[in-house]
């Protein structure tokens, strides 16, 4: 899926996104400021999480519940100095859990990502609209 996007069309590309990806693991790319949070800030809404959604940029890792009891795991590695920072924290065993995880950052962990795992690539263009790229990697 390649397409692009404008801010108000966040809730259909958050809707797609879920739809079309083969995995629960969706690994983000993007430059700073892209909008790589708010495009997980509306996948976490369509998930129906009913908490309070932050990036765990300090915390590494924010768990939501959903109204069904499902839990949706938010990633930042971001300011992560190593990949022995989330073998330490479990990281492993959160991808492996088969709940949705969103990754921000995931060139940072490179060698810990599952290979069964969504990347998504967005990219801002001039005119205010974003493209977005999904590939389900097998």
């Amino acid at each position: 899926m390649k397409k692009n996007y404008a801010l108000n069309q966040l809730s259909e590309i958050a809707k797609d996104v879920i739809n079309t990806s083969k995995h629960k693991v969706l690994l983000f790319y993007g430059e700073m400021g892209v909008g790589k949070t708010t495009l997980i800030k509306e996948i976490v809404k369509q998930l129906h999480v009913i908490d309070n959604v932050s990036s765990p940029t300090f915390s590494l890792v924010n768990e939501y519940l959903s109204k069904d009891g499902d839990k949706v795991y938010h990633f930042d590695f971001y300011r992560i100095n190593n990949e022995e920072e989330a073998l330490d924290m479990g990281v492993e065993e959160y991808f492996y859990s088969n709940c949705w995880c969103l990754v921000e950052w995931p060139n940072k962990i490179e060698n810990l990502l599952p290979l069964n795992a969504v990347a998504i690539t967005i990219t801002a263009n001039d005119n205010q609209l974003r493209t977005i790229e999904l590939k389900n990697n097998e």
